[in-house]
C-alpha cells in the first residue's frame, strides 16, 4: 500500500509538470533534520536538479553516516515569487554501527542501501544568496538495520546560493 501510495504521488507531480521559475543554478548547505546533512543542490536543466547529501547521526548504543542522492523536478508556486514545490526519487546508503551498552560484547557494523521519494517546498530569496528547503523523504530500505519503510527523515535545508 506504502508503494503504490508513493508511485502516486510521484505520478500526480509529473502529470502536473509547469515550468518552473528557478532563481539559483546551484547551491550548499545543511540539512537539519533527521540526519543533519551536508547538501549540495544543482539544477541540470530549468526544472530539473539532484541533491546530493552526506549526514550523520549518533546516539547512546548506535550511530550512522549516509551518503544520497535525489532527483527532484520542480513546480512554479505562480502566487508567492520564488517559492517552488518539487517531487522526486533518488536512493541512498547507510553505515551502520551499534555498541552494546550492557557489557556485552555485541559490537557490531552494519549497511543498508534505501530508495527515497522525495516532496518538498524550495524559495529562494530575492535580495539574498540565500535558499531553503523544506521536505519530507519517505524511505525505504532494502537490506540491513531498519529493513523496511521508515517514514521519518527530511528536514529543513538552509543554503548559499552560487550563480
Amino acid at each position: 500500500m506504502k508503494r503504490i501510495f508513493f508511485v502516486f504521488l510521484l505520478a500526480f507531480g509529473c502529470f502536473f509538470a509547469a515550468n518552473a521559475q528557478k532563481n539559483y543554478n546551484s547551491a550548499i548547505g545543511l540539512r537539519l533534520g533527521y540526519p543533519v546533512s551536508v547538501s549540495y543542490k544543482q539544477f541540470i536543466s530549468e526544472p530539473a536538479a539532484i541533491e546530493v547529501f552526506a549526514g550523520f547521526r549518533s546516539w547512546e548504543f548506535y550511530s550512522w553516516f549516509n551518503v544520497g542522492a535525489v532527483y527532484q523536478h520542480h513546480f512554479d508556486i505562480a502566487s508567492v515569487e520564488g517559492l517552488n514545490w518539487y517531487v522526486g526519487g533518488g536512493a541512498s546508503a547507510y553505515f551502520w554501527n551499534y555498541k552494546d551498552g550492557f557489557g556485552f560484547d555485541d559490537d557490531a557494523s552494519d549497511a543498508s542501501f534505501a530508495i527515497l521519494g522525495n516532496i518538498g517546498l524550495d524559495y529562494k530569496f530575492a535580495n539574498a544568496p540565500v535558499n531553503l528547503s523544506l521536505d519530507w523523504m519517505p524511505t525505504f530500505f532494502i537490506n540491513g538495520y531498519g529493513n523496511g519503510f521508515g517514514g521519518a527523515y527530511g528536514g529543513l535545508a538552509a543554503r548559499y546560493t552560487l550563480k
